[in-house]
Parts: C-alpha cells; sequence; structure tokens
C-alpha cells in the first residue's frame, strides 16, 4: 500500500475520536508515512537471537509470529502459532541506547596548519520515530526525561534525540515470567507521552489493532491511513487484553519497597546476594533508566585527532567509587547495594519517584539470575518474624 505524501502537522486536528481500527496493511501505512515525513523509523526486528530495536521499513522487518522466553539468567526466541506483530515482551534494548546513546561524542580536534581545528559534536540529522514501545519503556523515557531535561543541568545531546521524538506505543498482550511492572504502575498499558497506542487483537482470524490517539500530530497520522471507527466492543476487549497481561504476572515489588530498602542498609541478605553476583554490571546496561556515565579522552596514535566522549559506566565497576587512594566501594556487597538502594529509593530523593519500572531486564539478562523482587521480598519477610 502506497500512501499520498502528507506532512504531519502538531496543529491539525480532522477527526475528534479517540480510538480507531487499523489492520495490518495500515501499520504498514503507518511505517511509510512516518518514512516519508523524514523520521528515522526504528521498531522491533530480529537481530543476534533476541528482538531489538533496528530501523525498519515495513512490516515485513517486524518479529511477526515470534515470541520470547524468558526467566532469571534466561532468554530465547520461539516461533508462535499465529501472525501477531508485536507477540513478544521486551528486549535486552530501550529507548535509553537511542536517547542516551553507549558513546556519545562530545567534541573532536583536528590538527591542521594553524594547530588543531576544534568540531563540536554532530546533531541527530533526523527526528526519532519509535514503534512498538512498551509502557514499562515509556515510562522509563519519562524518568530520563527527569534526569536530562527538568533539573538545574539540562543534557543538551539528549534534548536534541528526544525532541519531537514519534512514539507509537504497543499495549503488552503478554507477560514475561520477569515481568513486574503492574506492581510498579508502569503498565501493561501506556497511558501517557505516547502518539499513538496500539493493542493488538486476535492475531489469528481477525488480524486488526485498536489505535488510542494521544496527540494531535498523532490523529493526524491516522487521518492518512485507512481505519474504522473503534466500536465500544473493540476498546473492551484491548482493555481485557491488558487485565489479563497484568493478571499473568506473578513478581511484584511491595507497595512500600522503599521503606523496606531504606531500613535494610545492615541486612545480612547483602552478604547472600553478594555471593551470588558477579559485578559483570548487565543489569545496569539493559536497565531503561540507569544513566551513569564516564568520559574518555579519544586520542589517536599520531595525535592528528583528539576529542573526548561520553560513554556508559556501570556502578558495579570497581573504577566507579574510585577516589584518591582507592575504591569507596570495594565489595561486590556494597556495590550491589548502591545499585538497589539507589534504584528503589534514594531516587525517590533525587527525582520524586522509583527509578524501576518493572521491565524484568535486570532478572532476564543477570548471567546467574538475581532477582531484585526475591531480594526485596527476603528482607520484607525477615522484618515480620
Amino acid at each position: 500500500m502506497r500512501l499520498r505524501r502528507r506532512a504531519i502537522d502538531p496543529t491539525e486536528c480532522t477527526e475528534p475520536v479517540d480510538h480507531v481500527i487499523l489492520r495490518p496493511d495500515a501499520l504498514d501505512g503507518l511505517i511509510t508515512a512516518l518514512r516519508e515525513a523524514r523520521f528515522r523509523t526504528l521498531g522491533p526486528t530480529i537481530r543476534d537471537g533476541a528482538i531489538v530495536y533496528g530501523d525498519i521499513e515495513s512490516i515485513s522487518d517486524l518479529p511477526v509470529g515470534w515470541t520470547d522466553e524468558q526467566e532469571g539468567g534466561y532468554y530465547r526466541l520461539k516461533r508462535r502459532g499465529d501472525r501477531a506483530c508485536f507477540g513478544y515482551v521486551v528486549g535486552p534494548e530501550s529507548l535509553k541506547r537511542f536517547l542516551h546513546p553507549p558513546v556519545q561524542p562530545l567534541w573532536q580536534a583536528v590538527k591542521d596548519e594553524q594547530g588543531y581545528t576544534f568540531r563540536p559534536s554532530p546533531q541527530p540529522e533526523r527526528s526519532l520515530a519509535f514503534l512498538g514501545v512498551r509502557a514499562c519503556d515509556i515510562r522509563a523515557m519519562t524518568i530520563q526525561d527527569r534526569v536530562f531535561e527538568e533539573g538545574a543541568y539540562k543534557d543538551t545531546h539528549y534534548q536534541s534525540r528526544r525532541k519531537d521524538a514519534f512514539i507509537v506505543a504497543v499495549n503488552c498482550a503478554e507477560a514475561a515470567s520477569t515481568c513486574f511492572c503492574s506492581s510498579m504502575d508502569a503498565g501493561p498499558k501506556a497511558k501517557h507521552a505516547f502518539d499513538l497506542a496500539l493493542t493488538e487483537l486476535d492475531s489469528s482470524s481477525d488480524h486488526r489493532f485498536l489505535a488510542q490517539i494521544g496527540t494531535e500530530r498523532g490523529r493526524r497520522l491516522v487521518d492518512a491511513l485507512p481505519h474504522d471507527i473503534a466500536a465500544p466492543r473493540d476498546i473492551d476487549a484491548a482493555a481485557e487484553v491488558s487485565a489479563r497481561t497484568a493478571d499473568a504476572m506473578t513478581r511484584r515489588l511491595p507497595g512500600d519497597v522503599r521503606e523496606v530498602v531504606s531500613r535494610s542498609v545492615d541486612h545480612p541478605r547483602w552478604n547472600d546476594v553478594a555471593e551470588r553476583c558477579l559485578t559483570c554490571g548487565n543489569c545496569t546496561m539493559v536497565c531503561p533508566t540507569c544513566f551513569c556515565t564516564d568520559v574518555h579522552e579519544d586520542v589517536m596514535f599520531d595525535g592528528e585527532v583528539v576529542g573526548r566522549s561520553r560513554q556508559w559506566t556501570s556502578c558495579f565497576s570497581i573504577d566507579f567509587a574510585y577516589i584518591h587512594g582507592g575504591s569507596v566501594r570495594s565489595s561486590a556487597r556494597s556495590r550491589y547495594r548502591q545499585w538497589m538502594t539507589h534504584k528503589l529509593a534514594s531516587w525517590h530523593d533525587q527525582f520524586g519517584e522509583s527509578g524501576c519500572v518493572g521491565c524484568g531486564r535486570c532478572i532476564t539478562w543477570c548471567p546467574v539470575g538475581i532477582d531484585i523482587t526475591e531480594e526485596v521480598k527476603a528482607m520484607q519477610d525477615s522484618e515480620a518474624v
């Protein structure tokens, strides 16, 4: 299907409805429309045995008919029995990789006759459009908005990528065994900060998507696609999908997790987890909200090009807490405790909310399967004894 080239105007509104029905061919048209509007369009793709974000040109690039199995330290893809486009949960990547990239050049200087000519870091050539964003990752994005855009110090690199980003959310119809977003009020249904939110309905006989319009530019895009006005039964069916997914989650964090962790700084459970933790930092790399970085000097051997870049780092690295005389967190116990208490407790003091969205990635991608929900429950249960 080929659409007419029509600009996405955030001020126009042509249809006063909030929910419409799209068919799979309209989803193809949505991707085409975003690309023709000069967005770099990113969506779920299969690469290296995992579902990750990549550049997409059509619905054929999506993981159609695939799902994932996840458990502590375990992730596998397998075939589904239908044609679901979004019948998986979350892979190791989130929007963080694109909005707050692992390596961010800060500046570069090239040697010439006058000495060195400085070049600022390049700006993105196109705005980003994301398709298939889960509710937990939207929540994580808004948390990073607060970190990078709402404090006293603004991150211009993040701002340049986040500005004008077009978000097409997908409400989860599956829950991995590692998911606990419902207990963090971060899913499985997206509530805000999206242009469109899709719920995939009946991916076999009557394959369709309920699209909730979140912004006027989302409405403008839908207006350019073939669609039907959603009936009440369609909206009820989508609500049932989200409710069923929430009910399927077996892991959770308690409502008073901040207090539990704050009271447990000397708990013996930290020794237990330290015996298992490899301090590899996988949990911080896949976490959609962790934002710690280090600054690296980049120098060519011949001195012709020098520069500086910002790169992801982890509080699990012994060098992360290094000051004159050594590291202030030399043990695995202290480093794991720092990560977990910051994520679940002191994050509230800094940013007014939890740093955890319940995506479960830290459980899935931990090589030894350490479970953050299990650790909190062990501390909570010990208080009741």
